[in-house]
């Protein structure tokens, strides 16, 4: 049985070009950025995390207006009052977000504030209002929060604790020190990986030796009491501001092992390509060659690599603070506030004192979920 052959038989045009649609040229057109961009928005998990992660820098940016107290208050005939509950019906009537009122006596026996709701006492929860002053970053003053209690009742949703402050406001506030601290600890850690990552993948020979062992001996010692024996080494004299940038010091020091790692891999193999071996032979120095031709080359998987190293500086941060050898008070992070909970016997009493512990998980398993979208998303074989 023979197969039949078709033959066009038109003249062959050399000028001629296949017909693309709109959708295949946007695609042959589009730069590394809008490809990365695309494969990002189908990692719906990457993607929820991503806005999880800017809904809480932005409340970085408005702490003092999302906090419903100012850091400073306290509620002393409410210590260790627990958590209040958001109601909208009373006796099946609507009656708007209310809380009901505290009232406690002394167990005797325990030496325990023993906390009921009083159900005739309904505390309506006000929107943009008035209430505790503060001083916005610090230098304007105001008055004004998202929302704030009733003007005679109070609002604790997340409990006080033992000085009788609020705890939900307190971890508001000290989701500005946590988050800063890995993103500050994070550009201290990239300008030294990519420094020496940079040299090393670059010159190779006596400087990758060099660098190598380097890395080999901080990587041989045991993170944590390495944290722990630099931060004790800190003055206990140092102002809080001086401490805060000595923490992330410390932490972006022993974070960039991983990168120049990183670095070093990536420019050991793009070195010999064509493009870097055509700027050398123009003349173009080392330095501009790896800024200008060879880091750009991975811009992606830098920013990847960024996102899974935040938690490790916040989770460094926590454990150092909790310690009681990282960032001390006045200073209000999420692992000050956890200091509180190295009582059993309170936490046993009064468990509401480890709700700082949440926004942790929270943020942590955000920047892992969504590094792990931008990984995908960077890499050219996916």
């Amino acid at each position: 049985m023979t197969t039949k052959h078709f033959v066009n038989k038109a003249p062959f045009d050399p000028n001629a070009t296949e017909k693309l649609t709109p959708e295949q040229e946007r695609y042959y057109m589009a730069t590394q950025w809008q490809l990365m961009w695309w494969k990002l928005k189908r990692h719906r998990l990457a993607m929820i995390s991503g806005a999880v992660l800017a809904l809480m820098y932005f409340s970085v940016i408005i702490s003092e207006f999302l906090a419903p107290y100012a850091l400073t208050t306290r509620n002393t005939d409410f210590i260790y009052a627990p958590p209040q509950t958001i109601n909208f019906f009373h006796n099946g009537e609507f009656q708007g977000p209310f809380v009901y009122g505290l009232k406690y006596q002394l167990n005797m026996t325990n030496l325990k504030r023993e906390y009921q709701e009083d159900k005739q006492s309904i505390q309506k929860i006000r929107f943009f209002c008035k209430s505790d002053p503060y001083k916005f970053w610090g230098h304007v003053a105001a008055s004004t929060h998202l929302f704030c209690p009733s003007a005679t009742g109070t609002l604790f949703l997340l409990g006080t604790d033992r000085l009788g402050r609020d705890v939900l406001s307190r971890i508001i506030y000290g989701t500005r020190i946590s988050l800063t601290v890995g993103l500050l600890g994070i550009i201290f850690s990239f300008i030294i990986g990519i420094t020496i990552g940079g040299l090393a993948g670059y010159f190779g020979g006596w400087v990758d030796n060099l660098s190598q062992r380097a890395i080999e001996i901080i990587r041989s010692f045991p993170e944590l009491p390495l944290w722990m024996a630099l931060s004790a080494s800190l003055p206990v004299t140092w102002s809080p501001i001086l401490i805060y940038f000595g923490i992330t010091i410390i932490l972006g020091m022993l974070d960039w092992t991983g990168l120049a790692r990183a670095v070093r891999s990536k420019l050991l193999s793009l070195r010999e390509e064509d493009f870097a071996l055509a700027a050398q032979l123009m003349g173009a120095k080392p330095q501009r060659i790896i800024a200008r031709h060879l880091l750009p080359s991975f811009t992606s998987h830098l920013i990847a690599s960024a996102t899974l190293s935040i938690p490790s500086m916040i989770l460094g941060e926590t454990a150092l603070s909790f310690l009681g050898l990282g960032l001390r008070p006045p200073i209000t992070s999420w692992g000050v506030l956890l200091t509180e909970a190295q009582n059993m016997n309170a936490v046993e009493l009064y468990p509401w004192i480890m709700t700082p512990v949440i926004p942790v998980i929270i943020v942590v398993l955000a920047f892992n979920f969504f590094g792990d979208g931008l990984r995908d998303a960077a890499d050219p074989y996916r």
